[in-house]
């Protein structure tokens, strides 16, 4: 039984495949966790925004002492925080008037909507090590490439809502950054530099390509695992200079799986950064690893309650 008070939070991060839904104390601790399918909502008659409605139902009957609920979305939203407007993983929630929703079924409770980048960003901000500050640029790699701007303690939403999607750049050969090297960019980029050069590929060789792999490979210091660091550091550290020329930011964060990796892309990235960037930017340039991991969707969702409350 988790003891009454009312400085508990949920946090539920929405995923193409999987809700994760966390109950977190006001110092971002997570006091009880639970992860969903999200099938049985795809397939409700009435479709994915309706059956999260009422599928809510049963986490606020089980922490009853939570008001405020923060939810991440995958996707674009409108600026007021209440529509969800285009949500590729979940094409049916496209348009759908969510908090409104929400606040009609559970009129006793406050909710809080969000990008899931910026929420991770917001998360990062409140619950991260080593004192975050005020202004960096967030960046998530994983199946795709997020990013958010946390402008003076605030999520920076630009003109109508949705600034900072910078998987959506144009990179090499005009192609989108995340197309590049999101999670299939890079298990193309893994195929395309074996078959270059077989015989430094070593365990590569004998294994099905993903992210973990290439990770613990590149640890043991395979050759081929490193080029291919390499070469998502290089495309990433120009996209990176174009968004600080932009928003004269110089503190990044780097989340999500492939982040896992960031220690063998920082030295090739920051040198990109740097040979293209004066003096200006370069004496205050930080590259950081997040620090909330696997939590950052769930404790940024439930951080979204923190801007929305004062707390």
């Amino acid at each position: 039984m988790i003891e009454n008070t009312d400085t508990h939070f949920l946090g539920v991060d929405v995923g193409g495949t999987h809700l994760k839904i966390g109950l977190i104390d006001k110092d971002g601790t997570m006091l009880d966790f639970e992860k969903e399918e999200t099938t049985p909502f795809r397939d409700h008659p009435e479709g994915f925004g309706t059956a999260f409605i009422e599928g809510l139902d049963k986490y606020l009957k089980k922490y009853p002492q939570v008001e405020k609920i923060g939810i991440g979305l995958p996707g674009l939203i409108s600026k007021d925080r209440t529509t969800t407007l285009e949500i590729p993983a979940i094409p049916s929630l496209n348009g759908f008037d969510l908090k409104g929703g929400l606040e009609a079924k559970y009129p006793h409770h406050d909710f809080f909507l969000e990008n899931d980048a910026a929420a991770a960003a917001i998360g990062e901000f409140y619950f991260g090590q080593g004192d975050p500050s005020e202004n960096f640029l967030f960046i998530t790699m994983g199946t795709g490439i997020g990013s958010a701007l946390i402008l003076d303690g605030q999520v920076f939403k630009g003109s109508r809502g949705n600034a900072m999607e910078m998987g959506h750049m144009l990179s090499d050969g005009n192609s989108r950054l995340e197309t590049l090297i999101g999670r299939k960019g890079i298990l193309d980029i893994m195929d395309r530099m074996i078959k270059a050069y077989p015989e430094k590929a070593g365990d590569l060789l004998k294994n099905e390509l993903g992210i973990h792999l290439l990770v613990d490979t590149a640890r043991a210091g395979n050759e081929v695992s490193l080029m291919v660091f390499e070469e998502v550091a290089t495309t990433l550290g120009k996209a990176i200079v174009s968004a600080i020329r932009i928003l004269d930011v110089t503190e990044i964060y780097f989340g999500g799986g492939i982040s896992a990796g960031l220690e063998f892309m920082s030295p090739v990235m920051e040198r990109t950064i740097r040979q293209y960037l004066t003096q200006y930017y370069n004496k205050d340039l930080k590259l950081k690893k997040a620090t909330l991991e696997n939590n950052a969707g769930t404790l940024g969702a439930a951080a979204l309650c923190f801007m929305g409350s004062g707390l």
